[in-house]
This record gives structure tokens, C-alpha cells and sequence, in this order.
């Protein structure tokens, strides 16, 4: 474990899952989570759902990319409901929590860890459609509530070490019912976070709003990036 895999640094760690008919990405997972999640995805077939991951390793420069890009106005913003807001007239620490609240800081991001992935069920989409990762396609009568549903007994079960991190609000990130993380192994990598880390990594990056951050950095590691 190092910091170049907790901060996006590198991806070293990493195995491609394989490319399905339909799909347009790579998704790259940790080598270490690529059997539990295959597992993960034959329980789902069992269970009538076709488990796929629409979102898994993102590196520090893809995830910058998405903070400066939102940050700078070219991005939407989602507002605390999911809806996107407009942050021009906010200040600089407003902004940059409406970010963080649906969105990492680079160098932050679990989805960094290849430990972390954004699920759906292929099985229940209709013909182009386009993945929202809302609130609304997961819970209710959602498009794939009903996955997710059967996830949550599979989940409580004991049967996996997979979790929802963001299952509850706690008055940071949003929840983010479709987010998985591979529990055990993912909690090594939190646990090396640190301010100095993530300082360090961020003041040789372009980031704006670099010195709010820094500035806000502790409370932003409280609130946004530690979840147990």
C-alpha cells in the first residue's frame, strides 16, 4: 500500500474486469476485489439481475478534471437533492462544499482505491438509456430499486464483505445508494489518509480553489472523506 495508490497516483494495483457486448469502458478493479466481485455478480444472476459496474477506478487526474470542470462552472453542480444548482453566487467555501457533496477531491476519492464502484442492473435498462446515478433511479419505483432491494438483504446477510459507505447522510456526501466498497480492504487505504497526505498530493496539482481547500482541509477530511 502506498500513497500513490491512495491519492490516484498510479494504477499499479489494478486488473481490467472484462468488457461485456454493450459496454464502452474498461472498468478497472483491484486485483484483490476482482473474485469477491465476480461473486458479487453470480448471486445477482441468481437473484434475476445482471450487476455491472458503470463507474470503478478513477485516477487523480480524472478526478480533477471532474472537480475543476464543476468548479469552474462547465460541469453541473447537483444540489441536495440531486438536481443541479447554480453556484456562481456562492463563496468560495460554499462552492466548494455543493461540490464535495456529490463529488470527491482529488486525491480523496475511494473510487481511487479500485476497492469502489458504481453498480447498476443492466438487465432492467431500456435501449439507450443513459445512466443518471440519481436518487430516483434506486429507490422507490426506480429503474433499478429493485437490484438494489435484493441488495440490501444480500448485503446484511453476511454473505460479502461489500458495503454501501454512503448509505446514510451524515451531513457530508450525499447518499449514494449505488456506491460499493469492498469493506476490508478499503479500510486500509482509509486509514492512511491523512491532511499532510492529501496536501502534499493537491499543492502539485492544478485544483481550483487550491487554497480554500487547503485552508478548510481537516474539516474537509472530517466530513467528506471519512465515513465510518
Amino acid at each position: 500500500m502506498t500513497a500513490e495508490i491512495v491519492t490516484g497516483s498510479t494504477d499499479t494495483h489494478l486488473v481490467p474486469l472484462d468488457r461485456c457486448q454493450g459496454d464502452t469502458v474498461k472498468q478497472l478493479i483491484h486485483k484483490q476485489v476482482l473474485q469477491p466481485f465476480l461473486g458479487l455478480q453470480i448471486a445477482a444472476r441468481k437473484a434475476g439481475f445482471d450487476l455491472k459496474i458503470c463507474s470503478a477506478y478513477r485516477s487523480f487526474d480524472r478526478q480533477l478534471l471532474i472537480w475543476n470542470g464543476k468548479a469552474s462552472g462547465m460541469r453541473p453542480v447537483m444540489g441536495p437533492f440531486g438536481k443541479p444548482i447554480n453556484i456562481q453566487g456562492l463563496s468560495p467555501w460554499q462552492k466548494i462544499q455543493a461540490i464535495l457533496r456529490w463529488s470527491a477531491l482529488p486525491g480523496a476519492s475511494r473510487h481511487h482505491w479500485g476497492t469502489d464502484f458504481d453498480i447498476y442492473d443492466a438487465k432492467a435498462m431500456p435501449e439507450d438509456y443513459q445512466i443518471q446515478l440519481t436518487p430516483e433511479e434506486v429507490q422507490g419505483d426506480g429503474l433499478f430499486a429493485p437490484m438494489h432491494n435484493w441488495l440490501d438483504g444480500y448485503l446484511d446477510s453476511g454473505e460479502s464483505d461489500f458495503y454501501r459507505p454512503y448509505e446514510f447522510d451524515k451531513g457530508g456526501i450525499a447518499p449514494e445508494r449505488w456506491h460499493l466498497s469492498y469493506r476490508s480492504l478499503a479500510n486500509q487505504y482509509a486509514e492512511m489518509l491523512s491532511s499532510e497526505l492529501l496536501a502534499t498530493r493537491l499543492k502539485h496539482s492544478d485544483l481550483i480553489l487550491l487554497d480554500v481547500v487547503l485552508e478548510h482541509l481537516d474539516e474537509i477530511l472530517q466530513r467528506y472523506i471519512i465515513v465510518d
